[in-house]
C-alpha cells in the first residue's frame, strides 16, 4: 500500500525535475502553463518508476494533474502495485 507522504514527495520531485523548479502543492501546473497534456504522460511514466506502481491511463483526466495535491489524491486512489 501507498503511503501518501511517499506519493506527496514522488510527485513534487518529478514536477520539479520537469519545470525546473519547485511549486506548491496546490499550485496549478497545466492552467498555468507550467506543464501541458503531452507532459502529463512523461510524469505518468516518472512517477510509476518513482512509485513502482502502474497508473491505468484510461481512468485519468488532465485535471487530475492540475496540482502536486490532486496528482497525490490520483495516485493514492488509481495506482496498482507491480
Amino acid at each position: 500500500m501507498l503511503n501518501p507522504n511517499q506519493v506527496r514527495k514522488a510527485a513534487q520531485e518529478v514536477v520539479a525535475e520537469m519545470i525546473g523548479k519547485k511549486v506548491g502543492d496546490a499550485d496549478y501546473l497545466i492552467s498555468s502553463g507550467l506543464i501541458d497534456s503531452l507532459s502529463i504522460l512523461k510524469l505518468i511514466g516518472n512517477l510509476e518508476n518513482r512509485l513502482s506502481v502502474t497508473i491505468p491511463a484510461g481512468d485519468l483526466q488532465p485535471d487530475d494533474f492540475e496540482s502536486v495535491d490532486f496528482i497525490t489524491d490520483t495516485v493514492l486512489r488509481v495506482a496498482r502495485s507491480r
